[in-house]
């Protein structure tokens, strides 16, 4: 059932089989033959490859002994040597490739291979991965299989200082997120704009990068694909004045009175609220405070719009959350996790703080700006890893030049996948998810229920406690506990509710109880906009030949069914209500994936034309000889 989460055999990876398999072979054996040498002795064939290939040697002939070299290293210093399938997964991310390796196949340990081999021309090797504390843990843990080899690791933290990153990025090997790397370069593009004036030369920091020579990234199509939409920007705050304070409050305060399709129209797709003739003359006629009239009607116009926006189209503890600090902070939709420093443009964030009703924030003006495709299209090779690429490889390979290639699972996968149930109401469905755990329970399974907000995560655990089964909680308001959380959930009787990102990057390690009853079962709580993410999360499951299971629940009140038109979701309910019964018949799974197509269709429309627009600009920009990156309009209130 649920075709579109299926096991996929490694049989795209690109090349020569014999070729590939006889390269895999040369590189073990060469491996194997260094188990007698000494550690300074593989400490000095690895300055001698730096040695070569800083004096010009081909990357592609160094390949073998390079593999075979670090290989020996991780299994003195790590206590672990690659699996054939790992070697072939790191020859396809050198060959200017994506490789997807299923959940558990060793994705850290691959990576460690390209990026020593990319490294020994001195040129730098960034290592991209979601988060600062995958980053920090991957550093920390291949560090020693590095410095045998006579090389230097860096890893670039949110905290660090201006001279600290600079340190870091002066090393071989670099680890760090997207997110941090991004907001360097556009730093680094504010410095050398300063340098270039001669009135604030004197004053000017130095670079803290020092190019962009080659780039891995980990879980590449989160942030390839998935962060594609949402562009780094570096913004200057400037005091808002107290006529924008009253028209954000006022703005906010009008938006419930309006009716859907008299007074406005709401796309629920791009999530865009557009007033009707009806709507702008209730808008003008509208009393408002003196502040609020000072404004010209298109302000105001424009200014409720983005509350409209704001109402329908953000929803708290699901696309935001709101801190002890009274502080709106964004939630990653393809990860669940909180996006640190990031906000809304153009006076909506503002918008979501007026109704929420807590401190309205200072005004952004963009200083700097970067989209995540022309970000790593700046790096003279690239290369990644992930659990779900293939079925994103046209875009991959004609945003990126990326070739996706499917590596085999070092052990057969015995993943089970059961029949999807549909229901009625959320009510029905949840109440049914609840009587699924306390079974499984039962028989000494391990579960992980996958939720797609922080408040649905909440909602059910909130059933959980009220039925006395013992849970825990993994959601972006516990990000410092997720590995943690997550590294627990393989054993007997142990419950996990987890929103998307489910603690990628995190092993899930069963015990021997669990192997024995059947693994882990991971419950899908609701389909996501991507089936991608719904693999990710079911890939959870059956790692490394150990068994697993999964199913997805869902239900006509579901969010992946809030793009249908009121006609049609009508439609569905009203033949739902016609048979009289809370589950429904398996044929109603077809509204979903149906849905979720469309939303991916959609998605992957909105990418295409954010990265022509951008690249238009950036011809522009370029044309005119202005920085692309630097000469931004930025009109927040427009």
């Amino acid at each position: 059932m649920f075709s579109r989460i299926r096991n996929i055999a490694g049989r795209y990876l690109p090349g020569s089989a014999a070729r590939r398999d006889q390269l895999v072979s040369q590189i073990i054996a060469d491996s194997d033959a260094l188990t007698s040498v000494s550690d300074e002795e593989l400490r000095l064939r690895g300055i001698d490859l730096k040695w070569l290939a800083r004096s010009g040697a081909e990357l592609k002939e160094l390949l073998p002994k390079a593999y075979a070299l670090m290989r020996e290293a991780c299994r003195r210093s790590l206590k672990m040597a690659h699996y054939p399938v790992q070697i072939a997964g790191a020859i396809a991310i050198f060959d200017a490739g994506l490789a997807e390796m299923q959940t558990g196949e060793g994705k850290t340990l691959t990576a460690v291979l390209p990026a020593y081999l990319r490294a020994l021309p001195g040129r730098g090797c960034h290592v991209i991965t979601v988060n600062d504390y995958l980053a920090f843990r991957d550093a920390d843990l291949n560090r020693p299989a590095f410095e045998l080899l006579s090389m230097t690791v860096g890893c670039i933290q949110t905290p660090q200082s201006t001279d600290e990153r600079r340190a870091h990025y002066s090393r071989d090997v670099t680890y760090g997120t997207a997110k941090e790397l991004g907001f360097d370069f556009l730093r680094d593009r504010l410095r050398m704009d300063d340098a270039a004036s001669p009135e604030r030369a004197a004053t000017a920091e130095r670079p803290v990068q020092r190019g962009h020579y080659f780039a891995l990234v980990d879980e590449a199509d989160s942030v390839l694909i998935d962060d594609a939409r949402t562009p780094l920007i570096i913004s200057t705050e400037e005091a808002t004045p107290p006529a924008f304070l009253a028209l954000y409050k006022w703005g906010a305060a009008i938006a419930p009175t309006l009716v859907s399709e008299e007074h406005f129209q709401y796309d629920p797709h791009k999530r865009d609220a557009v007033l009707t003739e009806s709507g702008c003359r209730k808008v003008l006629l509208s009393p408002r405070p003196a502040l609020v009239g000072r404004h010209e009607p298109e302000q105001m116009y424009r200014q409720v719009e983005r509350a409209l926006t704001a109402q329908f189209g953000f929803v708290r503890d699901r696309d935001y959350v709101i801190n002890e600090d009274e502080e709106v902070q964004i939630i990653d939709e393809s990860t669940g996790r909180m996006m640190e420093g990031r906000k809304w443009q153009q006076g909506l964030h503002q918008a979501i703080e007026a109704k929420e009703v807590i401190p309205i924030t200072d005004r952004t003006m963009a200083a700097a700006q970067v989209t995540v495709q022309r970000f790593f299209r700046q790096y003279t090779f690239l290369g990644g890893m992930t659990g779900t690429g293939w079925s994103v490889r046209k875009e991959v390979k004609k945003t990126y030049r990326l070739r996706v290639s499917i590596v085999p699972t070092h052990k057969p996968c015995i993943r089970k996948g059961f029949p999807s149930r549909v229901f009625t109401t959320w009510r029905e469905k949840t109440q049914a998810v609840v009587e699924e755990i306390e079974r499984l329970v039962a028989q000494g399974r391990a579960i992980l229920i996958g939720t797609p907000s922080v408040a649905a995560s909440e909602s059910l655990s909130a059933q959980l406690h009220d039925r006395n089964v013992i849970h825990q909680l993994l959601n972006a308001r516990k990000l410092s506990e997720e590995a943690a959380i997550v590294s627990h959930a393989g054993r007997a009787g142990k419950v996990t509710i987890a929103t998307n990102m489910a603690g990628r990057g995190t092993d899930i390690l069963l015990d021997d109880d669990v192997k024995a009853n059947g693994g882990l079962h991971v419950i899908a709580t609701e389909m996501h906009s991507s089936a991608r993410i719904d693999r990710q999360l079911v890939g959870r499951s059956a790692r490394q030949g150990d068994p697993g299971s999964f199913q997805f629940f869902v239900s006509l009140e579901d969010e992946l069914l809030a793009g249908l038109t009121p006609s049609e979701l009508k439609k569905h309910q009203s033949r739902a209500a016609a048979l009289g019964r809370g589950e429904l018949p398996a044929d109603f799974l077809k509204i979903f994936e149906r849905s979720q197509r469309r939303l991916e269709k959609l998605h992957l429309k909105n990418r295409k034309l954010m990265l022509k627009q951008e690249d238009q600009r950036f011809k522009n920009h370029v044309g005119m000889g202005l920085d692309p990156f630097l000469e931004l309009i930025d009109d927040p209130e427009g």
